[in-house]
């Protein structure tokens, strides 16, 4: 099925990484991403419901501090989520609990990028 067009609709990112395959590795682990090669060499990813793709630049460094811009990718299990970052080789660096009202939490990935995770209210009461 092919992605939602629309103008305006963010499509594509490019994530800096120090290792590609390690961050391929990584994503694909704690997300479901699906990794593949594109056709100049590159290792690109698809988002679990083929909405979002990207891929990874070494060229570029990971903003380390606090994010001005803060990318969430939405989960269905936010604890099981951050458990599986800390295995991945990744760090929690705001836990569940921080937005009130909200289920966020910030993590950095191996190559030190920061991103949120984003649970839907209804499931985190559900999971309980």
């Amino acid at each position: 099925m092919p992605p939602t067009y629309g103008n305006g609709k963010i499509c594509y990112i490019e994530l800096p990484a120090t290792d590609k395959q390690r961050s391929a590795a990584f994503y694909a682990a704690v997300f479901g991403w699906e990794i593949r090669d594109r056709g100049d060499g590159e290792v690109a990813f698809d988002d679990c419901v083929g909405e979002v793709s990207g891929s990874w630049r070494t060229d570029r460094s990971p903003y380390t501090g606090r994010p001005g811009l803060l990318v969430h990718i939405m989960v269905g299990d936010a604890v099981a989520t951050l458990e599986a970052v800390v295995a991945n080789g990744g760090e929690v660096v705001e836990p569940i609990g921080a937005d009130p009202g909200e289920v966020t939490a910030m993590f950095r990935d191996p190559a030190g990028n920061v991103l949120g995770i984003y649970q839907e209210r209804a499931l985190a009461l559900a999971n309980e």
